[in-house]
C-alpha cells in the first residue's frame, strides 16, 4: 500500500460513516497519485532523452476525478468508445491530447476527427471510412497511426500471439497504398502495436517491427514521426516474493490432494490433477513482479534490437522519433481502493467459514482478472487469524469474490469493513453492473487538505480542490 492509501484507511470510523451515507460497496480514488505516476513514467523519458506522449488508457477506470487530474497536467488520454471520448472532452482535454483506439463506429470516428484526435487504426477499411468522413464534412486532415500485429522474428523464433486488433505486418504495403491515395484526408503520424503480454522479448520484437515499418513508410514519401508501444507495463500487487512463491507452490500440492484444499471446492486456477500428476497451467496474473511500470519501460528501452543491433532507446533517438505509450493499469497503480461491508458470517456443514459481503464479484473483479490479493479488515481488533471464503450478494453459485481461502487477522462480524486495496486498474468498475438490481458502487475522490484528507463525490472533484502542501 502507498502512503496515501494508508492515510485513507487510518480512520475506519470515517470510512464507515461514508458507507452509511453512500452504501456498500464504495470506491475511493486518490487523484494525486495518478499525477505522481505520470511523473515517474516521464522521468524514464528524461533519462533516455526521449520525447513523446503518455496516454492513459481510459478503459481501466471510469473515474471523472482521475481524468480531470490528468487533464490538469501534460498527460494525454486513450479512449476506446464514443462515451469515453465525450467524457474526456467534458473533463478538459483538447483533441490534440486524445488518442482514439479500439473498435470505432461512425459517430466515434466523426467526433474523433472533428476534435483533432489521433486515430489509431486497426484496418484498411477503417482508414477508408475515416478518409471518407474527413472529405464529406470538410475536416482538416486526420492524424492517424497504424496499429500492426503478427510480427515475425529473424533467427531464434519468438512467438507473436495472434490478435483480432491491428493490421498483419505482412499487409503494411497495402495500408501504405491507402494512405498514399488519401494524402489530402489522412496524415500518417506513426505506427503502433499493442500486445496483451508481460513478455519483454515479444514486445521487443513488435517494437523492432514498428521501426522497420517506419523506414518503409518514409521510403514511400510519407512523414511519420512517432512509434506507439501501447501499455502492458504491469503492476506489482504484493510486497513479499516469498509469500507469492510459497502460495503458488502449495496450491499445486493442494490440487494433487496432498494437503487440505486452499480454495473453494479445490479450484485450481487452471491446474488439475491427472493420474497423480499436476497438469494444466496456472492461469493467474504474476501478482509479485519486481520490474513493472516505469522500470519495465526502462528495461524495454534498454533492450537491444536483435536485427538492428542497438538499444531501442538509441534507435528512437537516432531517428528523432517520438515515443508514445498507453498505460492503463500501470498509471492507476495505488490510485484507489474498494470498501465492502460484512453482511453475514456463517459456518458451512463442511466447516468452512463463509463471509457474505454487501458487494459482489462484479464490484470487486480482481479474480476475474486473475489477480490474487488479500483484503484489509477494519477496524483492527485483537483476535485469532481465521481462514474464510468471501462471497457476494448475488443469487449465483459462482458469485465468489475469492475462490481461495483468505486468512484474516480475526474472525469478522457483521458491520465490519473489508478494504480491497489497489483496485483502480480494472477491478473497481470495469465489470460493475446492476445484476439482480443490486446497487453498484458509488465513487468518491480523496484529497489532502491541511491537517489530513477530505473527500467529495467523484463527479464533484476538480483539480482546484485540495492542498498538497
Amino acid at each position: 500500500m502507498s502512503e496515501l492509501l494508508r492515510d485513507v484507511l487510518a480512520v475506519p470510523e470515517r470510512l464507515s460513516a461514508m458507507m452509511d451515507a453512500l452504501g456498500s460497496p464504495l470506491n475511493i480514488v486518490v487523484p494525486e497519485q495518478i499525477s505522481e505516476n505520470v511523473a515517474e513514467y516521464r522521468a524514464v523519458y528524461g533519462s533516455h532523452r526521449l520525447s513523446g506522449g503518455i496516454y492513459f488508457a481510459h478503459k481501466a477506470n471510469r473515474s471523472s476525478a482521475l481524468i480531470r487530474a490528468l487533464a490538469a497536467g501534460d498527460c494525454g488520454v486513450d479512449v476506446a468508445s464514443l462515451g469515453e471520448l465525450r467524457h474526456v472532452l467534458e473533463a478538459g482535454f483538447t483533441g490534440d491530447r486524445i488518442m482514439a483506439t479500439g473498435p470505432k463506429d461512425a459517430e466515434f470516428l466523426w467526433l474523433a476527427a472533428r476534435v483533432g484526435a489521433v486515430v489509431n487504426a486497426d484496418s484498411r477499411e477503417e482508414l477508408a471510412r475515416l478518409a471518407s468522413t474527413v472529405a464529406r464534412f470538410g475536416l482538416p486532415p486526420a492524424r492517424v497511426m497504424i496499429r500492426l500485429s503478427a510480427f515475425e522474428s529473424s533467427g531464434v523464433p519468438i512467438l507473436s500471439r495472434p490478435s483480432r486488433f491491428g493490421v498483419h505486418a505482412r499487409e503494411l504495403a497495402s495500408v501504405l497504398d491507402i494512405l498514399d491515395e488519401h494524402r489530402a484526408a489522412l496524415r500518417l503520424l506513426g505506427v503502433a502495436y499493442h500486445l496483451d503480454t508481460t513478455g519483454v522479448e515479444e514486445k521487443a520484437l513488435a517494437l523492432e517491427g514498428c521501426l522497420l515499418a517506419m523506414h518503409e513508410a518514409l521510403g514511400r514519401g510519407l512523414t511519420p514521426t512517432a512509434v506507439d508501444i501501447g501499455g502492458g507495463f504491469g503492476v506489482n500487487y504484493l510486497a513479499d516474493r516469498g509469500e507469492w512463491e510459497r502460495y503458488t507452490t502449495e496450491l499445486g500440492t493442494a490440487v494433487l490432494g496432498l494437503r487440505p484444499p486452499m480454495t473453494w471446492q479445490n479450484h485450481g486456477y487452471g491446474l488439475r490433477a491427472g493420474a497423480g500428476t499436476l497438469r494444466g497451467t496456472l492461469g493467474v496474473y504474476p501478482a509479485y513482479r519486481e520490474v513493472v511500470g516505469p522500470r519495465y519501460l526502462d528495461e524495454l528501452l534498454n533492450h537491444e534490437s536483435a536485427r538492428l543491433g542497438r538499444s531501442f532507446a538509441t534507435l528512437l533517438l537516432e531517428n528523432l522519433y517520438d515515443l508514445y505509450i498507453e498505460p492503463g493499469r500501470g498509471l492507476v497503480d495505488q490510485c484507489g481502493l474498494t470498501l465492502a461491508r460484512v453482511a453475514e458470517v456463517r459456518t458451512t456443514h463442511s466447516g468452512d467459514v463463509l463471509v457474505r459481503l454487501m458487494a459482489n464479484s462484479h464490484d470487486i473483479s480482481a479474480e476475474d482478472h486473475a489477480v490474487l490479493m488479500d483484503p484489509v479488515l477494519l477496524p483492527e481488533r485483537p483476535g485469532t487469524p481465521t481462514g474464510v471464503y468471501l462471497a457476494g450478494n448475488l443469487c449465483l453459485e459462482d458469485d465468489l469474490i475469492t475462490r481461495r481461502k483468505v486468512t484474516l487477522p480475526r474472525n469478522p462480524v457483521p458491520g465490519d469493513l473489508l478494504a480491497f486495496v489497489n483496485t483502480a486498474g480494472y477491478f473497481m468498475d470495469f465489470a460493475a453492473d446492476h445484476a439482480l438490481m443490486q446497487p453498484i458502487a458509488r465513487t468518491v475522490a480523496a484529497y489532502r487538505e491541511a491537517g489530513g484528507w477530505s473527500w467529495c463525490l467523484d463527479e464533484q472533484f476538480w483539480p482546484v480542490k485540495g492542498n498538497r502542501s
